[in-house]
């Protein structure tokens, strides 16, 4: 063993190459399984990130607003660096770099000299303030402290300031995304409904989703059937800016002013049912108009019904160009199922997500075999469930509630399957068993452009077909023998 110098290291233990050989084998049986399911206190390899991280990527996605932490540098720079990595683009957020005297004395004072600070330097429009471990341990009070910089005048009175808690030691980015994205909308609507008006628009959560190419394709949606939209938290532009030689700190985001008129909205559809239930749970009780919550539209059947709710909310058709659509993404479909159709299949991921990968697999005759949620619930479960049921290639699913990868190597090691679909993070387990890993979700840091690349409506459809059987069809090239090395496959 040697380090980066070429220096000799020393190992404190020597262990015997047998031992090595015989606990790499003992790791991929039946035995280690059962053990490795009796794990109660450790976790291994999580498939989810913090809430905070959820918190800063809505924090993003609204105009002119600067994501402020309320704790450690350290924290930041992972929220930070998780994003840049995934969507190699810059996240510019702040922090108020809270110490050790912030744990003993609380974070009023860094809190304050933080807005002041980051007001003066980046001049936003609007500052979303979110928490990680230390003040959430400590139990700092965010309404006390920012009430008292607005009446030191820290804060301008005019400035949107919503602040959420988001403990990074208890549930997920998705529980973070919920509540940021709730503050901002309580935040910015207070005071703007009005009775009897209406703005015509449809208002749209997407739920957490870190694909820019998803949000472009429910914007193409909607225009095609020349219905008036806001996105309540749109990334598109803000991850996905041209590249011009110009730096812009706040790219894109959903304007203020719309997003403050969404309360007046025609009517609110929610993607993402499993990841922003308080903030629909609000939409419901204070905003205008019709309310529906649906599934993320992955595969046919799901984007039908998304389509099928826009034209009843809006009393328009399914416009052609859409239904031209479908028709090519069906044919996509025909042409490309055999190359899918019995292929078992490993899926990880959110749970709203990992409903959308099911049901598209069902679509393609595939089979998803071992499907698993790290922060999922029961009501998750059963939809899961409910798809597999309601279909012959659902029969062989097994669905693992609140566990990890360490958990699926163990699952797929003894019960093999003929890919994986999830992040970046599976493809440990994709290379210890062979197979393919597909990268779809969040976050994706060692392949490029896929944020850019929707996997959400028809087109989506088409995407996952076409990159799914051509990596079968590319494995069956790299290892059959010369004689079966077919110009047509």
């Amino acid at each position: 063993m040697a380090n980066n110098l070429g220096l000799a290291v020393k190992p404190v233990a020597e262990t015997p190459v047998e031992e090595i050989e015989r606990v790499a084998e003992w790791i991929n049986t039946e035995e280690y399984k059962e053990l490795n399911f009796k794990r109660e206190a450790l976790v291994i390899a999580p498939p989810h990130a913090c809430q905070p991280l959820g918190a800063e990527l809505v924090a993003h996605a609204f105009e002119g607003s600067l994501p402020f932490v309320h704790g450690s540098q350290g924290c930041a720079s992972y929220y930070r660096s998780t994003l840049n990595r995934h969507f190699r683009e810059p996240a510019p957020a702040v922090s108020d770099s809270m110490t050790e005297d912030g744990a003993v004395f609380g974070g009023q004072n860094n809190l304050h000299e933080g807005l002041e600070n980051a007001i003066a330097l980046y001049k936003p429009k609007m500052i979303s303030v979110f928490t990680s471990c230390m003040p959430e341990i400590i139990g700092d009070d965010l309404t006390a402290f920012l009430k008292n910089a607005r009446n030191k005048g820290i804060v301008p009175a005019d400035m949107p300031t919503p602040f959420a808690n988001t403990p990074s030691f208890n549930g997920s980015h998705v529980h973070g995304y919920d509540a940021m994205l709730l503050a901002i909308l309580q935040t910015l609507t207070d005071g703007k409904k009005v009775e009897g008006r209406c703005t015509g628009k449809i208002n749209l959560i997407p739920g957490f989703d870190a694909n820019t190419g998803n949000f472009r394709e429910y914007k193409k949606i909607f225009e095609a059937f020349g219905v008036p939209y806001t996105i309540l938290g749109d990334i598109s532009d803000v991850f996905d800016s041209p590249n011009d030689g110009t730096y812009r700190p706040y790219p894109g985001g959903t304007k203020l002013d719309e997003a403050a008129d969404a309360i007046n909205g025609k009517a609110t559809i929610n993607l993402g049912p499993f990841s922003a239930t308080k903030t629909y749970s609000w939409v419901k009780e204070n905003c205008a108009g019709k309310h529906a919550a649906l599934p993320m539209p992955l595969g046919v059947a799901k984007t039908d019904a998304f389509l099928m709710k826009i034209a009843e909310i809006s009393g328009k058709p399914v416009p052609e160009s859409l239904k031209a659509e479908r028709g090519r993404a069906v044919d996509a479909m025909t042409d490309a199922h055999q190359y899918i159709h019995g292929k078992k299949f490993a899926l990880y991921g959110d749970p709203d997500q990992l409903i959308g990968y099911v049901s598209f697999l069902l679509e393609m005759g595939a089979v998803p075999y071992h499907i698993l949620c790290s922060k999922g619930s029961k009501k998750v479960e059963k939809e899961i469930r409910a798809l597999l049921d309601g279909s012959p290639y659902g029969t062989q699913g097994k669905v693992y509630m609140g566990k990890d990868l360490w958990h699926m190597r163990s699952l797929i090691m003894t019960d093999p399957v003929d890919a994986i679909i999830g992040d970046t993070h599976g493809k440990f387990i994709a290379r210890d068993a062979n197979i393919p890993l597909f990268r779809f979700g969040f976050p994706i840091f060692d392949r490029v452009n896929r944020h850019r690349y929707p996997i959400v409506g028809y087109q989506g459809v088409i995407n996952m077909v076409t990159e799914i059987c051509n990596k079968f069809i590319e494995i069956v090239d790299e290892t059959c023998e010369d004689r079966f090395f077919e110009m047509m496959r």
